[in-house]
């Protein structure tokens, strides 16, 4: 079973940052060409491998991985029982689910195994994917919960402003001018997290400037828009010394005397501060977050303020309502919006294949459930391109994923690919 551990450990030595392709795909093709399979490669990269057309079942995870710094290939660190990284994310959101399939090739079996691009940056792969799927039942292996069968996720769309409303002024009240920065929070995803009370840099930033009745002359943070906020850097005007509004919060004051400043209007500070980011509702019946929406990045450049959002719900009809308040929002503040990387929520379905995945799984796991998520799995995508297909999603529990600290447990890992050997015994 340690072959896991070891194939992973070979994963994560590979750039994997979304965007990057090349090493992953020379090494399934590798992979593929020692044990027999096809291995079919489409135009956005996503990968297929297979030994017949006459699979009943399908794994299916994404190979890429967030990338907190650009370009980073993590280091592969083992402390007992638990596997992490040295200041990145590990990547194990989802090269384990990889792993698994890797492993299954392996042992030559007549499955379906399809590897999807880019799932970190909208879900680019799985929306765009040009290959044959010929099975009957799908088991993705993207979630990050030992004992839970996952049959429903949200569904998301990101949104992006552009703020333009700035103008030059002499410096006749006398500003100073500080840079006022904030790091070395948690962090974690905009979905699963959302509800833990991490603190969103940009909130908190935005907050000690509204309390310091400063100007914005230039902010800048967020990693990535399916993460929550942690580094964040403004340059700012105050006539009084900044009011920092957490620990974490840095102030410096800049020397330089400036007769000229330019400025943003307020009407950005007072909406981000207003702003109701998180979890806007719960949903009692899954037991899971409802809605929410993450203020996830924030630049400066020539044109203006680029600000962007991930709005997320377990509901159609509530991401479009979502979507469309927010928008006005901004458009009432005079930005400039447009969203993308929109994809459907994934209504709860049971179904034979998913009974059969719990009924297996509590033979290991006493307490399995079926379980929805508030985070965006490929499975919704699939289930439309593929109205066949009967899904479940599972996998081992991995914490803190797309942060600094994300790490996953050994015995958790191994526990699930016994779960994941026994299911493809039944369905293969």
């Amino acid at each position: 079973m340690e072959k896991i551990i070891t194939i992973f450990k070979d994963l994560v030595q590979l750039q994997r940052c979304s965007g990057n392709h090349d090493d992953f795909i020379n090494y399934i093709k590798n992979i593929s060409s020692n044990y027999g399979y096809e291995c079919l490669i489409d135009e956005h990269k996503n990968i297929l491998c297979r030994k017949s057309e006459n699979s009943n079942l399908v794994f299916q995870s994404h190979y890429d991985i967030v990338c907190l710094d650009d370009n980073c290939i993590p280091t592969f660190v083992q402390v007992e029982d638990i596997i992490k990284a040295n200041n990145t994310t590990l990547g194990a959101d989802n090269g384990i689910g990889c792993a698994y399939m890797i492993s299954l090739m392996m042992e030559n079996y007549d499955c379906e195994f399809l590897f999807t691009s880019d799932e970190e940056i909208g879900l680019i792969g799985a929306n765009n994917l040009n290959l044959p799927i010929n099975s009957n039942y799908m088991l993705n292996l993207d979630s990050e919960e030992e004992g839970e069968v996952c049959i429903g996720c949200a569904g998301g769309v990101d949104i992006f402003a552009t703020f333009t409303n700035k103008k030059t002024i002499s410096n006749t009240e006398n500003y100073t001018l500080y840079e006022v920065s904030i790091s070395k929070l948690q962090g974690g995803h905009s979905g699963v997290d959302i509800d833990k009370n991490i603190p969103n840099g940009i909130k908190l930033l935005i907050n000690t400037i509204k309390k310091s009745n400063a100007k914005i002359l230039d902010i800048n943070g967020g990693e990535r828009i399916n993460s929550i906020p942690v580094n964040v850097k403004a340059i700012i005007a105050s006539k009084d010394e900044p009011i920092a509004v957490h620990d974490n919060i840095k102030i410096e004051k800049i020397d330089t005397k400036c007769e000229h400043l330019t400025i943003y209007d307020d009407s950005i500070v007072d909406y981000l501060d207003s702003f109701e980011n998180g979890v806007l509702a719960y949903n009692d019946e899954l037991n899971v977050v409802q809605d929410s929406i993450n203020l996830a990045k924030i630049k400066t450049t020539i044109d203006g303020i680029n600000i962007e959002f991930s709005a997320r719900s377990m509901k159609n009809e509530n991401l479009k309502n979502l979507k469309e308040k927010t928008i006005k929002e901004l458009e009432d503040i005079s930005c400039k919006v447009h969203y993308d990387g929109k994809y459907p929520a994934w209504s709860p379905d049971i179904n034979e294949f998913t009974n059969s995945v719990l009924e297996i799984y509590k033979k290991h796991n006493k307490n399995a459930s079926l379980e929805a998520i508030h985070a965006g799995l490929e499975c919704a995508i699939f289930k439309d391109k593929y109205p066949h297909l009967k899904i479940a999603s599972i996998g081992p529990t991995i914490t803190f994923p797309h942060s600094r600290k994300e790490y996953v447990s050994i015995n958790s890992t191994l526990n699930v690919y016994n779960i994941v050997k026994e299911i493809t015994e039944n369905f293969k």
